[in-house]
């Protein structure tokens, strides 16, 4: 959420760079509505002295046997009014904060203005395209042959884009989802076990609500409804709602494997078949509360362990520096690492490292203590480390050979018990 102050200190600037992400974004209504708040507010506190200064003076008349009446009517009037107002404040605070609430993050001032993701900017390339002597085939072709995924029974358990991962396919999976999460452990990272099911208040601090309501799905329980997960990044980010984290204990470092569900699962085509876009995937999601002043090291470092990943794993990618309309909700700045899909003849995303000041901070009411000192707002960062969708999809297609078969990454052998292809 942004900062009103802000708001009402550089309007037109602001005003400026939420453009730049949404074009139709507007803030006069939230300034206007401001404005008759504190209008209000002022007129309560002033009701409310007028009101105790008669109750005192009430009962100087009465200790002297006087007659109050007058008075007590006043104070009678005075009640009124401020019952009256505080009804017109409950509403208004509620709309406020529902348009409020609808606003994006701004985007970082280096950040390149422009609405079409083609204008995203390069900032890094590793490896080659792979070459192939013979006509590649995608991964649903592979599978064919392979059986690593059964499409059609998963979508008789429960719908189109929720496949079955069978045998290899399986254990591939689990492989590069332990692979992600020893990297991530050695190094310090804390894993966590979040649930899969939140309150509506933990996906409002991430910045999912109200503005993708349509977008998650719902367990419909009137007396504890629960959401499940978009992304790990929801639940670790709520793990600290309405907390002071000791200075001395940032940056708070937390990897998390969970599944994922969205309800919009991508455009229909043969390109976008199979695992690229489904309504339920994996993933490891990095995820970190900082300090203002750490936080631009931290997007450094989480951006470079997506991408020791992918050269782990003997990947081609690109990392993009994301313009200003491709940047999500909640972020100030985001790079999105990119590996090469030769079946859809295209590169994917299959991390998004976004910065969020303290976008989602400020919802959550997340903050730190420095001694002696009041709390201020985290900034909280994450990332995918990865999704492992698309990276298997990276692998089958990348590495697949003239006979059908796929050479599995010397890095995931261990965990497949020394397997060197799938045949």
């Amino acid at each position: 959420m942004l900062d009103i102050k802000m708001i009402r200190k550089a309007p037109e600037e602001v005003a400026k760079k939420l453009k730049s992400k949404v074009p139709d974004a507007e803030i006069s209504p939230i300034l206007d509505l401001d404005v008759l708040i504190r209008e209000k507010k002022t007129r309560v506190e002033q009701l409310k002295a007028s009101r105790n200064a008669a109750s005192d003076a009430i009962g100087q008349l009465k200790r002297k046997g006087e007659n109050a009446d007058a008075l007590m009517a006043e104070v009678s009037q005075h009640s009124d009014e401020i019952h009256a107002l505080d009804r017109d404040l409950t509403d208004l605070e509620a709309k406020y904060t529902d348009l409020i609430a609808r606003l994006p993050n701004l985007p970082m001032d280096d950040v390149k203005v422009a609405l079409d993701p083609k204008e995203n900017v390069e900032v890094k390339s590793w490896g080659k395209k792979p070459e192939f002597g013979f006509a590649f085939k995608n991964h649903v072709e592979l599978n064919e042959k392979l059986k690593l995924f059964d499409f059609e029974r998963g979508a008789k358990l429960t719908g189109s884009g929720w496949p079955i991962y069978c045998g290899n396919g399986a254990r591939l999976e689990w492989a590069l989802l332990n692979y992600m999460i020893d990297f991530h452990v050695k190094d310090g990272w804390q894993q966590i076990m979040p649930p899969i099911a939140v309150k509506r208040e933990g996906l409002y601090s991430a910045g999912q609500l109200p503005k993708f309501e349509n977008q998650q799905y719902k367990i419909a329980e009137e007396e504890h409804p629960l959401y499940l997960i978009p992304t790990a990044e929801v639940a670790l980010n709520g793990m600290h709602l309405d907390e002071i984290i000791p200075e001395e204990s940032l940056p708070l470092r937390y990897i998390a494997y969970t599944p994922c569900f969205r309800r919009e699962a991508g455009a229909a085509g043969s390109t976008e078949r199979g695992l690229i876009r489904m309504h339920q995937f994996n993933k490891v999601e990095m995820f970190a509360f900082s300090t203002p002043e750490d936080s631009p090291k931290l997007f450094e470092e989480m951006v470079g362990r997506a991408e020791r990943i992918l050269e782990g794993l003997e990947l081609h990618y690109r990392s993009m520096l994301l313009v200003t309309g491709d940047m999500s909700f909640a972020s100030s700045r985001t790079i999105d690492v990119e590996v090469w899909l030769p079946g859809q003849n295209r590169y994917y995303e299959v991390s998004s490292i976004s910065n969020c000041t303290d976008y989602q901070s400020r919802r959550g009411q997340i903050r730190y203590r420095k001694k002696g000192e009041k709390p201020e707002l985290v900034h909280t960062l994450n990332g995918s480390g990865l999704a492992t969708s698309r990276l298997l999809v990276a692998i089958l297609e990348n590495n697949q050979q003239p006979d059908g078969s796929v050479i599995i990454p010397k890095a995931l052998r261990p965990y497949l018990g020394g397997l060197e292809r799938l045949t």
